[in-house]
């Protein structure tokens, strides 16, 4: 990672004064003797809370839900991912009300949208350790938030960290900021940036704890979201258009099948000369064994998976819906790479979208008959070839014959009509069941 040694120092959980300020405003100095025998002005704080629930009211639930926790070891405020929100008396006593306000907001919007969770993740996933990565994952987070957190009786706290400072674009999520900027020496001036285990999932030596007193639950996290969800979707005119998406995926979230499409893409990636490739990124150890050669090693390449969804008129504009939501939830299943997801609209005649850039533009065209045999060739003539093809669909089709050269994935809309009911275009026709070579998983 290019710069990383000239952060890694800095990076969360490194300690020293350097450590903080998760609502984006550059950290003061750091609390001073005088200030050591203060105790936490709870009134002020509480009633900057009171002014963030009043600015933005979907969010009241969880601002309330969150326990404050004096903590000298935090310059300002941080939140861990049990809804603990460590805060410095100092850091309240020098700021006013309206940034404290900010802040507040800040914090918990990393809370609700799990970027505890999601940094863990992509950690997993890409091998990310350090905690100049960790660092990083914080900044995308703060961009995520950021770029419609203020404003509308929110003022914007100073050294703010918005996708502007990056030179990026507004609207976008954390994992797709990650992919656009590493750490380097110019951006030593955000060392300071530390939101806590909230934010990027790394324990913080102040954090108490699973077991520790006032946290939450995973059950009472869960009953928070679904609360501040059911009040975006009560006045959505009244949220960002970000925040309505969040709810919406709250509301409906994709289906639990990440662990099945995970199971089709590693059997599709092991099969014999399937995702394989040299490269002399990482040399092969057995070029230890030839003084002066090196060697390259075999790498798998990342699989490539296309989406055939069902675009005829039996589906309807709620499962279409629910059909982008999933094609979302494929998309970080594949490390978030949308390159790698090749999304195509099949009623009885197959149109390809393309690489997916972002899934609620995807046009849905169609409302005719179905047929996804269609959908399913001009899937397989697709370059590069897909290792793993989902179709998304109500099942009212005829499916292929011979099974496609690579691992299959159905995904059905439930219907309540019994088997056997006519399609819309032809009353004699009988759909089919899904044939035996597709893992089949129902949605909604």
């Amino acid at each position: 990672m290019t710069g990383a040694a000239d952060t890694a120092d800095a990076a969360p959980g490194a300690g020293g004064p350097s450590e903080a300020e998760p609502g984006g405003a550059a950290p003061a100095a750091a609390d001073s003797d005088g200030d050591s025998d203060r105790g936490l002005d709870l009134d002020k704080l509480y009633a900057a809370r009171l002014q963030a629930a009043r600015a933005r009211p979907y969010v009241a639930t969880a601002l309330y839900a969150l326990h404050a926790v004096p903590s000298r070891q935090v310059p300002t405020m941080a939140v861990d991912r049990h809804w603990r929100c460590y805060v410095s008396p100092g850091f309240v006593d020098r700021t006013p009300v309206e940034e404290l306000a900010a802040v507040w907001v800040h914090e918990v919007s990393h809370l609700l949208r799990d970027h505890h969770g999601r940094s863990d993740r992509v950690a997993r996933q890409q091998g990310l350790t350090g905690r100049a990565e960790r660092l990083r994952m914080n900044i995308a987070a703060d961009c995520e938030i950021n770029d419609d957190a203020f404003g509308d009786g929110l003022v914007t706290p100073e050294g703010a960290v918005l996708p502007e400072t990056l030179q990026l674009p507004e609207g976008q999520l954390m994992e797709d900021y990650l992919r656009q900027f590493r750490l380097g020496p110019q951006f030593g001036h955000l060392s300071w940036l530390d939101c806590g285990s909230g934010a990027d999932g790394l324990d913080r030596q102040w954090d108490l704890g699973r077991d520790g007193a006032h946290g939450l639950s995973a059950q009472e996290r869960d009953a928070v979201r679904f609360r501040v969800a059911q009040g975006i979707k009560g006045r959505p005119g009244n949220a960002p258009r970000q925040w309505q998406r969040w709810a919406e995926e709250a509301f409906h979230p994709p289906q639990p099948w990440r662990d099945l499409l995970g199971a089709a893409i590693r059997s599709a990636v092991s099969g014999s000369g399937a995702g394989e490739d040299y490269s002399y990124g990482r040399p092969s150890r057995r070029s230890s064994a030839l003084r002066g050669t090196v060697l390259p090693s075999l790498r798998r390449r990342p699989p490539q998976v296309a989406v055939v969804i069902d675009t005829s008129g039996s589906v309807s504009d709620a499962e279409l819906g629910g059909a982008l939501l999933e094609v979302a939830a494929i998309c970080r299943a594949v490390g978030g790479r949308r390159d790698l997801v090749t999304v195509l609209t099949c009623d009885a005649a197959a149109r390809v979208v393309g690489p997916l850039c972002r899934a609620e533009g995807i046009p849905l065209v169609g409302g005719g008959g179905t047929d996804l045999r269609r959908g399913f060739a001009r899937a397989l003539r697709s370059r590069p070839r897909p290792d793993v093809v989902v179709a998304l669909t109500d099942g009212q089709t005829p499916w292929p014959s011979d099974p496609p050269p690579c691992r299959t994935v159905v995904g059905l809309f439930p219907r309540p009509a019994p088997p056997g009911t006519p399609c819309e275009d032809d009353p004699d026709y009988r759909p089919d069941e899904p044939p035996q070579w597709a893992r089949v998983v129902t949605l909604g």
